[in-house]
């Protein structure tokens, strides 16, 4: 009989986080694959845990991987942790759950912090849909592409950012995002000094620029496009946009799209707008 998997949720930033069960099952387990086992020790100390630990991070987990599955084909019990959050959310584990998965070992995924979740529910912004892009680009131009694609999304869209590299995303987000697209800057959740800054991208860097303890911590960037996201257009409509806005100016691509499916030109325009400065 194989053995389970378990992928247990860890806290982002507060001790009082941990649930009874992900305690109860890293006690159980027969051992713990950790991204990084002395970052992990810490909080494995904290709740007097004494489970054997080995870490699998971005540079072992192929290795990690087959190691893992034989322990598991042999019926032990392992418990999967992220050093914050829900492990695979960008962190390490995909290859290894998506082995179990393919050899039939039985995965279970215990419910618990997940920061994106977390800085979504209270930030104000749509919460019927939306899509984890996890970490922006580094490069300038290819951040500003994911930002372009984001503002034409229709939807709320969640970024995780590093302290050393917001400053910098939120001045590209004031040059490519319009002035009406909401954005909420989610800092340091569950800790002391948790905030939630919103406004547009120019707000936003205000406050970023008001002092330097105001750029460190953990971020969660979410941004939500309000004028295209009040009117929903048909995927029809889109589709010949997509296809008109290479051959026409947008103002005349409205026109015939408007003129086509009856829809409002105003809109269509914006549309429009967006598509072309993804081409630049």
């Amino acid at each position: 009989m194989t053995g389970i998997l378990y992928i247990v949720p860890t806290p982002i930033g507060n001790l009082g986080d941990m649930s009874n069960r992900a305690i109860d099952i890293l006690n159980e387990v027969d051992l713990i694959a950790a991204e990084d086992t002395r970052h992990s020790g810490h909080l494995l100390q904290h709740f007097l845990i004494k489970t054997r630990s080995i870490s699998l991070h971005d540079h072992n987990e192929d290795q990690r991987t087959q190691l893992l599955v034989k322990k598991l084909q042999a019926g032990e019990k392992i418990a999967l942790i992220s050093d914050a959050g829900t492990p695979l959310i960008s962190d390490p584990g995909y290859t290894l759950v998506s082995t179990c998965r393919s050899l039939d070992i039985n995965v279970i995924a215990l419910p618990g912090p997940c920061a994106l979740i977390t800085a979504l529910s209270a930030s104000g912004l749509p919460t019927d849909r939306f899509m984890y892009l996890g970490f922006l680009p580094v490069k300038q131009k290819a951040k500003a592409q994911s930002l372009k694609f984001a503002s034409l999304a229709h939807m709320t869209c969640i970024f995780y950012e590093a302290p050393r590299r917001v400053k910098d995303t939120i001045e590209v987000c004031a040059q490519v995002l319009p002035d009406n697209h909401q954005i909420v800057l989610a800092k340091e959740l569950s800790k002391r000094f948790e905030r939630y800054i919103s406004g547009n991208a120019k707000d936003v860097l205000a406050w970023l620029n008001q002092e330097d303890a105001h750029q460190k911590g953990e971020f969660v960037l979410m941004i939500y496009c309000k004028a295209i996201a009040q009117e929903e257009l048909p995927v029809q409509a889109k589709d010949l946009m997509h296809q008109l806005i290479a051959l026409l100016p947008p103002k005349s691509a409205a026109a015939v799209v408007s003129e086509h499916y009856k829809l409002n030109k105003k809109s269509l325009y914006q549309y429009a707008l967006s598509l072309k400065n993804m081409q630049t």
